[in-house]
């Protein structure tokens, strides 16, 4: 039961829209998908690190005020940074090999990156993955037990990303949106600017 109340809860938050799913639109859009696979697992790896502060009870996350501060900013101005990058994009074909955008370097370790400090910066995941276990894991439960749901979880983040990425990536679906493509990367860039913008006074 402890299980089925913990992964509905991280499932429900998966669903909800946040920075790391525009990111990975707009890579599924104008990269191959292997590069988007990159970005997913940055991104699950850093949801990894804030599993393992909350299941080794290590809080010091949540409970130190200029850390979290510190989170918030450098993760405003990375999401800004990002959103302004999609912003400035020019106008051009999803199948351009390359460009001169920062998002749309073909490489897999910069992709990673990209991905990974997009969800490292985020300090509602660190907040979010503490609170689930302080609230909804007992205190009886055993470390491997704990493990095993923070293994669930970031799998299921990593998969879920990847899922997000097959559906968006594909070619008869990039060439269906043809044009439409530009205006979905401004509305990206928007999204990740406003998340920025207004992360710092969300927590």
């Amino acid at each position: 039961m402890e299980f089925l109340l913990i992964a509905s809860a991280h499932f429900l938050a998966l669903l909800s829209p946040g920075p790391d799913f525009f990111l990975i639109m707009q890579a599924s859009l104008r990269l191959p998908i292997r590069y988007g696979f990159a970005i997913c697992f940055g991104i699950a790896l850093a949801n990894g690190v804030y599993l393992l502060f909350a299941v080794t009870g290590l809080e010091v996350v949540r409970e130190t005020t200029w850390l979290v501060s510190l989170l918030k900013y450098l993760g405003a101005v990375y999401l800004v940074f990002l959103g302004i990058m999609l912003l400035r994009a020019p106008l051009q074909s999803f199948d351009k090999q390359g460009g001169d955008s920062f998002l749309q370097i073909r490489n897999f370790k910069r992709q990673f990156i990209i991905g990974f400090m997009s969800a490292i910066l985020n300090p509602k995941n660190a907040i979010f993955y503490l609170s689930l276990f302080t609230v909804m894991v007992s205190d009886q439960t055993g470390f491997l037990t704990r493990c095993l749901y923070a293994l669930w979880m970031m799998s299921a983040v990593f998969l879920w990303d990847c899922g997000v990425v097959i559906a968006i990536g594909q070619e008869r679906v990039k060439r269906r949106l043809g044009r439409s493509i530009y205006y979905i990367e401004k509305v990206s860039g928007v999204a990740l600017a406003l998340f920025g913008i207004f992360l710092p006074f969300a927590l």
